[in-house]
């Protein structure tokens, strides 16, 4: 284990910053959502490609306690961006 307050190893900042870097890219993604809806081509894009070239069709179940059914992926995606659970799967 590191020292408190010492600088990261290097394995440690590729680490760090292939985390950061998903986490923006995620962000972003959110942003394009909430700016265009689902309706969006570029959008509806996104979520094929993150279901391997089909966006599922409703109704969308998770794992979630307490919010464990959406209507459709859309929906779902909204949700994560909203709670900033990024990587929460279905």
């Amino acid at each position: 284990a590191q020292q408190p307050g010492t600088p990261l190893s290097d394995q440690e900042y590729h680490q760090f910053f292939k985390f950061l870097r998903i986490t923006i890219q995620a962000s972003t993604a959110c942003h394009l959502r909430e700016l265009y809806g689902c309706e969006n081509s570029l959008v509806q894009r996104l979520d094929a490609y993150e279901n391997h070239g089909v966006i599922p069709p409703g109704p969308i179940c998770s794992e979630l306690p307490g919010n464990p059914f959406f209507h459709n992926f859309c929906t779902f995606s909204l949700y994560r961006c909203i709670m900033k659970k990024y990587f929460l799967k279905v």
